[in-house]
């Protein structure tokens, strides 16, 4: 097993949660992030099948584009799936080893 889901709720805007965990009777220490991204675009909404495919390309672009210039001392963990009309996307960091 890798992963461990640890349910963290109302993490803030620009907190990070420090969590230590003991395996094997060592301790690791970790560092989490939740960051906020635009999911939203400029144009108007449409009910056709190409515009709706190239709102949702557009959203992906501009998420893309955020992912790349975001702090390198963090790695990407999870993109969490936007609900249904969402202005912003969330996304979870960890910090690297090292930094």
């Amino acid at each position: 097993m890798k992963e461990i889901c640890i349910p963290i709720s109302n993490l803030g805007d620009d907190e990070i949660a420090d969590v230590i965990v003991t395996i094997g009777g060592k301790k690791m220490s970790y560092s989490f992030r939740v960051e906020s991204f635009p999911w939203s675009i400029n144009s108007e909404q449409s009910s056709t099948e190409s515009d709706t495919l190239h709102a949702t390309l557009e959203q992906i672009t501009q998420l893309r584009d955020s992912l790349a210039h975001y702090d390198k001392g963090w790695e990407l963990i999870q993109i969490f799936t936007p609900r249904a009309g969402a202005t912003h996307i969330q996304v979870l960091y960890r910090k690297k080893n090292g930094h």
